[in-house]
């Protein structure tokens, strides 16, 4: 009998001083304000990352040298409570059109706060890179590290 072992999502929350209304705005539009400029793929250094707000949208890069990264794509856009995104960047960090891996962000007032509760699944449709990936992206320069810029954001603003 062969089992196949898969890899856990990554889940991520924070906590930040803000309506749901605003955390979400500030994730979204204000996204790329505090997405940081080395989490890119492409063959040119990112300039402006993206997310089209509406469902069907994409998320992606504006390289310096003029071209696009693509991401992914908006599954659900459902604000102020949930987004959730398509991310079609392979183990192998380079767009796969086919991949479907799902970025869920859900924000949940908590008196004076709002909970941003992240997951990423899907991990094993990435192959044999999956378990790699999901280190990398449960690692400090992943996702609690990237939610962590944005907590500052959301503070700054």
């Amino acid at each position: 009998m062969s089992v196949t072992i898969r890899p856990a999502p990554v889940r991520k929350s924070v906590k930040v001083a803000a309506t749901p209304e605003r955390a979400f705005e500030v994730f979204t539009a204000g996204f790329d304000r505090w997405w940081p400029r080395g989490h890119s793929i492409g063959d040119s250094p990112l300039k402006t990352a993206v997310i089209e707000p509406r469902q069907g949208g994409r998320w992606y890069g504006l390289l310096e040298n003029g071209t696009e990264a693509e991401w992914g794509d908006v599954l659900v856009w459902d604000p102020p409570r949930r987004l959730v995104m398509a991310w079609r960047i392979g183990a192998d960090w380079a767009y796969h059109p086919d991949l479907l891996t799902e970025v869920e962000v859900a924000f949940t007032c908590e008196g004076d706060l709002t909970r941003v509760d992240l997951e990423h699944r899907h991990l094993e449709r990435m192959g044999e890179g999956a378990a790699g990936a999901r280190a990398t992206f449960d690692s400090e320069n992943g996702w609690g590290g990237l939610l962590a810029l944005y907590a500052g954001r959301v503070a700054a603003s």
